[in-house]
Formats: C-alpha cells, sequence, structure tokens
C-alpha cells in the first residue's frame, strides 16, 4: 500500500488546463510529486533523466502519442514496470485493444471525478493512503 506522499506521477496531456485539474485532482488525494509534459516525446525526454511510479498520459496528442509512448516506455527495460494510465475522452475499440496489448495498466476516461481517479490508480497500486 503506498503512501500518497511518496508517489510521483507524471501528467502527460498537451492541454495545459487538463494537467491542471489533474494536477489538483492528485492533490486531493494528497499526491504532491507531479511532473507535466505536453506530449509523449517531451515525456520520454524527462524519462530519459528522471523516473516516475505512474505515468498519466492522454491518447490524442501532436508529436507521439499516448499510445506511442506507451510502446516506447514498455520497449525500455529501465521505464518497463512503470505504471501506465491512458486517459481518454473518447478511444476506438481497437485503440484500446491496442493499448491493453502494449501494457496499460489502466484507463480513465474524461470527465472523471477524483473518486474515479483514486479507484483507477488504487486498481493498479492497491491502495493509496
Amino acid at each position: 500500500m503506498p503512501d500518497a506522499a511518496s508517489i510521483h506521477v507524471m501528467i502527460v496531456d498537451d492541454q495545459t488546463s487538463i494537467r491542471a485539474i489533474l494536477r489538483n485532482s492528485l492533490a486531493q488525494l494528497g499526491i504532491i510529486n507531479v511532473s507535466e509534459r505536453k506530449n509523449g516525446k517531451d515525456a520520454l525526454e524527462y524519462l530519459s533523466q528522471n523516473s516516475v511510479n505512474l505515468i498519466i498520459s492522454d491518447f490524442n496528442m501532436p508529436e507521439m502519442n499516448g499510445l506511442e509512448l506507451l510502446k516506447a516506455v514498455r520497449a525500455n527495460p529501465r521505464m518497463a514496470k512503470t505504471a501506465f494510465i491512458i486517459l481518454t475522452g473518447e478511444a476506438s475499440k481497437e485503440l484500446v485493444q491496442e493499448a491493453v496489448k502494449a501494457g496499460v495498466n489502466n484507463f480513465l476516461a474524461k470527465p472523471y471525478t477524483v473518486g474515479k481517479l483514486k479507484a483507477v490508480m488504487e486498481a493498479v497500486f492497491g491502495t493509496i493512503v
């Protein structure tokens, strides 16, 4: 059971407002160690020098989308076990199946509540205190 204060989350979304809302939601859960990136390419650059416990990434972004980021993370032995949640407004059945095949840990549908975010995270980590 992880301590919320010890979890480092990276939010990857091209929309500043979505990143801010997600950061606020995580803070309500006691998670304050949060990094933000605007696309998968920026996220990979950050991850080349830093590690995180959880990546919450949007599906649709310019330069490198969430599915491409997931595949790159899973292909890197140093990051392969990093928890990964896809944040999505609408995803085709094919994209969801491809993300599952690539090793996504869970999905969070927009719009979401803080309670739903907590439930999705706990499905990945176990109870968060």
